[in-house]
């Protein structure tokens, strides 16, 4: 028994990681794939480089990303709880930024030690 699934994904040599509009609707459609509920979402896209960071706040937890577009890196957080399926997010995230690459790490957040 564990409270959620929190997935560390590093996209690498990426596209779109400087379009913010691009980035907000494609995380909305991960969270949406996965079965998650989008309450706000949350994005600022920074000068020179125009790297992007921003959230979604789900009913389930987030998803939260930073980009680099001068490197092609992006850094995603996962976390979700419930009956949400956060893997399904994996799909979404290679189709929306046409990775090359990608790191992945679960998480099992709330195990209680011991247990």
């Amino acid at each position: 028994v564990y409270a959620g699934t929190h997935l560390i994904v590093d996209l690498w040599d990426a596209r779109h990681l400087d379009d913010p509009e691009h980035i907000e609707s494609s995380l909305i459609l991960a969270a949406q794939e996965a079965g998650a509920t989008v309450l706000s979402s949350d994005f600022h896209i920074f000068t020179p480089n125009n790297g992007v960071s921003g959230v979604i706040v789900l009913s389930e937890s987030h998803i939260s990303i930073h980009t680099w577009p001068e490197r092609g890196f992006a850094a995603v957080d996962v976390f979700m709880c419930g009956a949400a399926e956060p893997m399904k997010t994996i799909n979404a995230l290679k189709r929306a930024f046409e990775p090359e690459r990608i790191g992945l790490q679960e998480i099992k957040r709330g195990l209680q030690p011991g247990r």
